[in-house]
C-alpha cells in the first residue's frame, strides 16, 4: 500500500475516509477490491451498497487495518490505516458484518470488558441504546438470538462515543420496528457531527438513512451520489395503453428512455416532466394510462448495466 505522507495535504479539510487506488486480490485472481477511489466527509451518513462479494467488507477491513491492501491508500482522520492504526482504532466504533462474542459472559460483562478496552464507556449512548433496542444486558450471550447478538454489537459499536462508527451490515437480523428505531438513532447522531459509513445490500435502507452512496460492483466503485440526485433520475414508469395502432418512434423523445411496445401496449422510463408524451399522445386514443414512481432497485440495476456494458 502507498503510505506516502504527502497524500495527506490534498486531502479534503472535511473528509474523514479517503480512499485512493485500493486494491486487495486474494491467492491469485480472486478479486477483493480493484481500484476503489471514495471519500467520506464529516458528519455523513455514507452508505456502501452493492450486493453480497461486491468488496464492501474488504474495503472496511483494509480501513481498519485488519488485512492489507496490494496497493492503493486509505486514511482516516488524516491518518495512514497501516502506520496509524492504533489511533484510527481509538476514535473508530466498528460493527462486523459477523461478531465474536463470548458465549460464556453476560452482555454487561462484554460491555464492560470493551469499555476497559476503550478507555471510556457513554452513559448516555448506553442508556439510550439498551432503552431504544431493549438490550437485556443481564443474560448470557449464549442466550441470544441473532438478533440479540446484532442489538448488543450495536451497542459495543457506539459505546465509547467514537468520531467514526463503521458499520458493516448493521440491520441484519433485526425486526423492522428495531430497523426503524436503529435509523432514528443514527439520524440523531449524524445531526451530532458523528460520520456513519455503513455496508449495506439493502436499497431501502440506504435511500431512507443516507446523505451519500457508493455503490459497488465486482470491486470496482459504480457511482457515488447524494440520495436527492438518484432519487431525480429515477423518475416514472408510463405504461399506456392504445386503442389503435401506434408509432413507437413518436415516443422517443427528450426525456424519455426505454421505449418498449409489446401489441398495443407502450412502457417508458419518464424522467422528465410528461410534456412530451402528452403531445405525442394527443394524436391517438388511450384506453389507459398509467405513472409508477420508478423504484430505487430498477436505478441500482441500470448503473450495474452500465458498468457491464463498459467493460465489455
Amino acid at each position: 500500500m502507498n503510505s506516502d505522507s504527502t497524500a495527506n495535504t490534498d486531502m479534503s479539510e472535511t473528509a474523514v475516509i479517503e480512499i485512493e487506488g485500493l486494491r486487495k486480490f486474494y491467492k491469485g485472481k480472486h478479486r477483493g477490491v480493484d481500484g476503489v477511489d471514495l471519500t467520506v466527509e464529516e458528519g455523513e451518513i455514507f452508505g456502501f451498497l452493492g450486493p453480497n462479494g461486491a468488496g464492501k467488507t474488504t474495503a472496511i477491513r483494509i480501513l481498519l487495518d485488519l488485512i492489507r491492501a496490494d496497493s492503493g491508500s486509505a486514511r482516516v482522520f488524516g491518518l495512514d490505516s497501516r502506520k496509524d492504526s492504533l489511533e484510527i482504532r481509538r476514535r473508530t466504533g466498528y460493527l462486523p458484518g459477523e461478531l465474536g462474542t463470548y458465549e460464556t459472559v453476560t452482555a454487561r460483562e462484554m460491555v464492560n470488558y470493551f469499555g476497559a478496552l476503550s478507555g471510556h464507556i457513554d452513559a448516555g449512548i448506553m442508556k439510550n441504546l439498551t432503552d431504544r433496542l431493549g438490550i437485556d444486558l443481564s443474560r448470557r450471550i449464549r442466550e441470544y438470538s441473532k438478533g440479540n447478538k446484532q442489538k448488543l454489537g450495536i451497542l459495543l459499536a457506539f459505546l465509547f462515543d467514537p468520531e467514526l462508527v463503521i458499520l458493516d451490515e448493521p440491520t441484519s437480523g433485526l425486526d423492522p420496528l428495531l430497523q426503524n428505531e436503529f435509523y432514528e438513532f443514527i439520524a440523531e447522531e449524524s445531526k451530532n457531527g458523528r460520520t456513519i459509513f455503513m455496508s449495506s445490500h439493502v436499497l431501502s435502507e440506504v435511500e431512507r438513512v443516507c446523505d451519500r452512496v457508493g455503490i459497488i460492483r465486482d470491486g470496482k466503485i459504480v457511482a457515488v451520489e447524494r440520495i436527492e440526485t438518484l432519487k431525480d433520475k429515477m423518475g416514472q414508469i408510463v405504461t399506456i395503453e392504445f386503442d389503435e395502432v401506434f408509432q413507437e418512434d413518436d415516443f422517443k423523445i427528450a426525456g424519455v428512455s426505454k421505449v418498449k411496445a409489446d401489441g398495443r401496449t407502450l412502457t417508458l422510463h419518464v424522467t422528465g416532466n410528461h410534456d412530451g408524451i402528452l403531445k405525442a399522445l394527443s394524436q391517438y386514443k388511450i384506453t389507459r394510462f398509467l405513472a409508477e414512481e420508478y423504484s430505487l432497485e430498477n436505478l441500482f440495476l441500470d448503473y450495474y448495466q452500465k458498468n457491464n456494458e463498459n467493460n465489455e
